[in-house]
């Protein structure tokens, strides 16, 4: 018996060992695709709808900027009179006759105007701000959704792994299991050892999932149509 437990501990030995190499050989760093990375992010400016919100806020600022400094001309007024030169006018003598241009001039606006443009170019400035300030924020979000899902189909990887070497560890047990080698127990032990570790992959899978489509949703197309 003591034979038996030393095969099995070596057994079991050679099964931790195999998983801590497949713990200590994954990583999602080497993996890291920098240019790739670039056009996700290129890809979400572009079809992210808050992105195009904030573009055309910036639009609007714009044109109520270049209003703002036309408007000027409001504050000005022109007309004219025509007296004709045969008429005469009895209760308003004028002087000159023919077309007589006139302007007016409306202090209040006139003085209103400079404050005018500059709040519509601060609002513009403001835009200009905020979508700043967002580019630099979905840039740091499709990073950090990119690199999650790295870890997650590294993580994947890990566990794909640790089910193989699993399986194998079980099959040489069932075997010595079957020649009366080792006991049930040892077995069953195994066996539940296993299923622990498919249930790992399954929720590995369930997170690799979940870190796609959180990329893609803010990407606003599939991971696999971004060449």
């Amino acid at each position: 018996m003591n034979n038996k437990l030393k095969f099995l501990s070596i057994l079991l030995l050679c099964f931790l060992l195999t998983t801590r190499l497949h713990a200590q050989g994954e990583t999602f760093i080497a993996d890291i695709n920098y240019q790739y990375l670039e056009k996700l992010i290129a890809t979400a400016k572009k079809n992210y709808p808050e992105v195009k919100l904030r573009q055309a806020q910036v639009n609007l600022a714009k044109s109520n900027l270049t209003q703002a400094k036309v408007l000027w001309l409001d504050a000005f007024t022109a007309s004219y009179i025509y007296s004709p030169r045969s008429s005469l006018n009895l209760i308003q003598p004028t002087i000159f006759n023919g077309y007589q241009l006139a302007i007016s001039v409306n202090i209040g606006q006139l003085l209103s105007k400079p404050f005018v443009v500059r709040s519509a170019r601060e609002t513009m400035r403001i835009a200009q701000y905020q979508q700043q300030e967002y580019d630099l924020s979905i840039t740091a979000n499709v990073k950090r959704l990119y690199y999650q899902y790295l870890s997650a189909q590294a993580d994947l990887r890990l566990r794909s792994g640790a089910v193989i070497d699993g399986e194998t560890a079980v099959k040489q047990l069932k075997y010595s299991f079957q020649k009366g080698e080792v006991t049930f127990q040892v077995y069953n032990e195994a066996l539940t050892s296993l299923y622990l570790q498919a249930g790992y992959k399954v929720q590995a899978e369930l997170a690799t999932v979940t870190a796609k489509t959180n990329l893609e949703e803010v990407l606003g197309v599939r991971l696999e149509d971004v060449k």
